[in-house]
């Protein structure tokens, strides 16, 4: 039996239930996995009230929400900076454990940053149906969450049965350093020099600053037009341009060139198509692609080795254990 234990007031520009890892394996049915665009501070949130690491949880894209508590709960708030986020006009600290009360109201006002998302945990995780073995939103399939859609003023969230959790606070040590002008992780490929780029364009790639462009979702994070030169003068038998390529799958966190625009594809992208994906971000580097603010911050790509890649995944696991927080 689930209790409600929040009401929605205001639902912010794209407020969606998600979890982590969302739908995985199913890529071959034409479903990317969904799932928090910053995993690293979703799963902060969750450590910090006692679920899961990937318990359902709301992500809130530049802020504007306000809920109303329902019942007694606990929860915390991850993420973006500079949000004014409030407990009963009050403000209320981020990236520790708040104890609520029927009546309380939780409110954001436009994410400042740095940063672009926040992440709102419930102790015992949000209940919305399993679909396909998840409960996150896929915007571009319209499934999970709450029906398949963001938010919206009037809807109800319910939340598993749970215990107390232990209050905890993330030291600042630990908190993932946010930032206007970022530097990312890449390895090479599937599309890369010396097949489709050229030498030159891979030094482009990684020497140039990238501004993200105003039109960066979850499908995709599109960046600057930038023309790089090409190993080939097109195609061939996949199109005219050097980009194109017989269709297949691409990866999470490709960087998709369509001619000459580069886009970083996000968990709810397109998951094949006919254009070079000549890097990918690492996995661990990903959540930084969920706060990149659309319009505003640059990006700078730093390639890394597969044992650089793995070590950044063993930071990311000692940052979201609870045992290494502060106890209040």
């Amino acid at each position: 039996m689930t209790n409600a234990v929040l009401d929605v007031i205001a639902p912010g520009l794209q407020t969606l239930v998600q979890d982590y890892p969302g739908r995985q394996g199913l890529q071959s049915k034409g479903f990317f996995p969904a799932g928090p665009m910053d995993h690293l501070s979703f799963r902060v949130a969750n450590s910090l009230v006692g679920n899961d690491a990937g318990a359902a949880a709301l992500e809130v894209p530049m802020g504007r929400l306000t809920l109303r508590v329902l019942a007694e709960t606990w929860v915390a708030v991850t993420g973006a900076e500079s949000s004014g986020l409030t407990l009963n006009d009050v403000p209320m600290p981020m990236w520790e454990t708040v104890r609520v009360v029927p009546g309380d109201e939780i409110k954001c006002a436009i994410v400042k940053g740095p940063g672009f998302r926040l992440y709102l945990a419930v102790a015992g995780g949000i209940d919305v149906p399993l679909v396909l073995g998840s409960r996150a939103t896929y915007t571009m399939g319209g499934i999970g969450g709450v029906e398949g859609r963001a938010l919206a003023k009037g809807d109800v969230l319910h939340a598993f049965p749970a215990r107390a959790p232990r209050q905890l606070r993330v030291p600042a040590s630990l908190r993932p350093v946010l930032a206007n002008d970022w530097e990312i992780e890449v390895m090479r490929g599937p599309h890369a020099d010396p097949d489709f780029l050229t030498e030159q364009d891979w030094k482009d790639l990684l020497g140039r600053e990238w501004k993200v462009d105003l039109n960066a979702n979850r499908v995709g994070t599109r960046l600057q037009a930038h023309r790089f030169q090409w190993a080939r003068a097109s195609g061939g038998v996949a199109g005219g341009h050097p980009s194109n390529v017989l269709d297949g799958s691409y990866p999470v966190g490709g960087i998709n060139t369509n001619g000459d625009v580069p886009v970083i594809l996000g968990p709810d992208g397109p998951t094949a198509g006919g254009f070079t994906v000549i890097g990918t971000v690492v996995q661990a580097g990903l959540w930084k692609i969920g706060q990149l603010r659309p319009g505003r911050d640059t990006i700078r790509f730093r390639e890394i080795s597969m044992d650089e890649a793995l070590s950044l995944v063993t930071h990311v696991c000692y940052t979201i254990d609870p045992q290494h927080y502060e106890e209040m």
